[in-house]
């Protein structure tokens, strides 16, 4: 009698966790379909997790709008900024290694960097440097089609004049990004592709991820396309070396996941020095804001969140993490027409409010 009500008990929980399931599922499609309707276009490719394990992944749309293909749940996608992340654990792992130190300036390894003196590689991490962003500079055409070297690139932007103080306030700046690639790999001697395959790749097994290139063959690659009032184009070709460590990389959900996991077991860094990565910083004025190291730190229904977006030519991406209750929400397109980023808020506000309600 005891174990048939065990099982009642089980039976009833077992639907009302389905019920959940597919009530998560139905909403998540309305939200994605307001958006990424067009199944004939490029389209997006969606995830949620609960504790390391995907509970919702679809693909829409197409991946080859010439040969006709489907996106499927593991499709690559350039990340744009979603790079940043990277970047930001890469120096924090020198850091572990002794290699430099957050509080280095950057004249230590740049020295005829103008107001390297001033610049510390933290006013770089959280964007508070003050040197001018090189997407700003109407010469930017000129190279974006230039296979550039990192110092190439560092002197492109660097004697241009500051914008502000070093830590008088924050403005988002892939400059910034560009010069942490740079001095990762004066300090560890290796290129920056490398040391991220080695360093961050490898170890986390994220088996389909790359610095990107137009060249390689990779397969299952997503193409990228932009929207003209006559139809859809293929995206505007640029070299992947002057987003360079910016915004280069390329990504699926499934490794995104996998990514996730190494920061959250600590396979890449200790916790206390992972965690610089989480924490907001404050100016010189003590003003407190919403950044971290290649994270923005914010919050959904009140809940704390670790959040970043990315957009370059042909893609754009979005991918929301709740650390408290280990629920991502990720959205990656191969059309810069369709922004996942609110796609990717509602649905992680859908997210947090129904699996909250589930444990």
């Amino acid at each position: 009698m005891y174990s048939k009500r065990i099982f009642s008990a089980l039976l009833v929980l077992f639907a009302i966790i389905t019920l959940y399931s597919q009530n998560l599922e139905q909403k998540t499609d309305s939200i994605i379909k307001t958006e990424f309707g067009d199944i004939n276009g490029p389209g997006g490719v969606f995830m949620i997790t609960k504790n390391g394990k995907p509970i919702y992944k679809k693909a829409f749309g197409k991946s080859n709008l010439e040969l006709n293909t489907d996106l499927n749940t593991e499709s690559i996608f350039q990340l744009g900024s979603v790079t940043k992340q990277f970047t930001a654990i890469a120096i924090l792992i020198l850091e572990e290694q002794g290699k430099l130190k957050v509080t280095d300036l950057v004249s230590k390894y740049v020295p005829d960097y103008p107001s390297g003196d001033k610049i510390k590689i933290h006013h770089l991490l959280t964007h508070t440097s003050g040197i001018k962003d090189f997407t700003k500079m109407k010469s930017l055409s000129e190279i974006a089609q230039k296979e550039m070297k990192p110092k190439m690139m560092v002197d492109f932007f660097k004697n241009e004049s500051i914008d502000f103080s070093p830590g008088e306030k924050f403005e988002y700046n892939n400059a910034g990004y560009v010069l942490l690639g740079y001095i990762i790999e004066l300090a560890s001697g290796d290129t920056y592709e490398n040391f991220i395959q080695k360093n961050i790749f490898d170890k986390s097994g994220m088996t389909n991820s790359y610095y990107a290139s137009d060249r390689k063959v990779i397969k299952n690659r997503a193409y990228g396309y932009h929207q003209k009032e006559h139809g859809y184009v293929n995206k505007t070709v640029i070299s992947f070396s002057v987003p360079f460590s910016s915004g280069s990389l390329m990504s699926t959900t499934t490794d995104m996941l996998k990514w996730q996991k190494a920061l959250n077991q600590n396979l890449l860094l200790k916790p206390e020095n992972a965690q610089k990565a989480f924490r907001k910083y404050k100016l010189n004025n003590g003003e407190e804001f919403t950044y971290g190291y290649g994270w923005h730190i914010k919050e959904i229904t009140g809940q704390p969140t670790r959040e970043h977006g990315g957009s370059i030519f042909g893609f754009k991406t979005m991918g929301i993490y709740f650390p408290k209750q280990d629920i991502y929400v990720l959205g990656l397109s191969n059309c810069d027409c369709n922004s996942p980023t609110k796609i990717t808020t509602d649905i992680a506000n859908l997210a947090i409010k129904t699996l909250e309600t589930q444990r």
